[in-house]
């Protein structure tokens, strides 16, 4: 028998608590990470099948609900498969995720739940990590990169707070500039901001998505941009990275159509 909404919450927060806010990943087999999601539960469902075998971890980036049909269905089967598969499965933290921190639009998830369900949905989701690094290069977030001292402080990051906002529902646009302002609510940063922080990170290549109309790869094919749900484009796309091989840039990872 299926188990309800509120055993879900309660079974995947107990192991979610145990995570830190930074995923690291293991310096041995293959890591996969995916797009918004975004109520695409055929895209979960695939990227499952095809993937949740040895050797692979697959790193979701956030967005999970809203903008699709199935936004329900969609993260209720991401937290079931995070309970089956707690190592192999790792949920990062989108701005749709934190919706009842900074709202947004559009919510029609949110929107069509009562409040109750709202509380249960809004606990379990800021229980989920920020950010997943890799010792051969490779930093994944939702939107922009914070900026801390070290990528170590990601797990000192609370909700709400100024990185929580970066790290959620920053953008990059090409060309050079740090802070370039702030538009509709979203911070907009450049490449010198970008090859900054990637320095003082001590990391090669940005994987990341969020931000639709972005170039897929930007700064030197060092920062990809990938979507993973058909409420977008048509087509979908994943990273595939060696995790025992150095990255250096977008040439290094594969970047997959499903």
């Amino acid at each position: 028998m299926e188990m309800n909404l509120k055993d879900l919450i309660d079974r995947a927060s107990q192991i979610l608590e145990k995570e830190p806010r930074l995923i690291q990943l293991p310096s041995e087999g293959k890591a996969v990470f995916v797009g918004d999601t975004h109520g695409d539960l055929d895209a979960s469902q695939e990227i499952l099948r095809r993937y949740l075998i040895e050797p692979y971890r697959i790193v979701f980036l956030g967005d999970y609900v809203d903008r699709g049909d199935d936004s329900a269905a969609n993260i209720n089967y991401l937290l079931r498969m995070k309970l089956e598969h707690p190592e192999n499965i790792f949920l990062l933290a989108g701005n749709h995720e934190g919706h009842r921190v900074k709202e947004l639009r559009p919510a029609n998830f949110w929107e069509s739940l009562p409040l109750e369900k709202q509380v249960q949905y809004g606990q379990v989701f800021s229980l989920f990590p920020l950010c997943a690094s890799s010792v051969n290069g490779i930093v994944a977030l939702h939107g922009a990169l914070p900026e801390l001292n070290s990528l170590e402080e990601i797990d000192r990051v609370e909700w709400g707070d100024p990185n929580w906002d970066r790290i959620v529902w920053g953008d990059f646009v090409e060309g050079d500039g740090d802070l370039l302002g702030d538009r509709w609510g979203r911070l907009q940063f450049g490449g010198t901001y970008f090859e900054r922080l990637m320095d003082r990170y001590q990391k090669n290549i940005l994987i990341r998505s969020h931000q639709p109309h972005a170039p897929s790869l930007m700064f030197q094919k060092k920062c990809i941009t990938i979507f993973t749900s058909n409420a977008y484009f048509p087509i979908r796309t994943i990273v595939v990275a060696d995790l025992e091989k150095e990255i250096r840039d977008a040439r290094d990872v594969i970047i997959e159509r499903i």
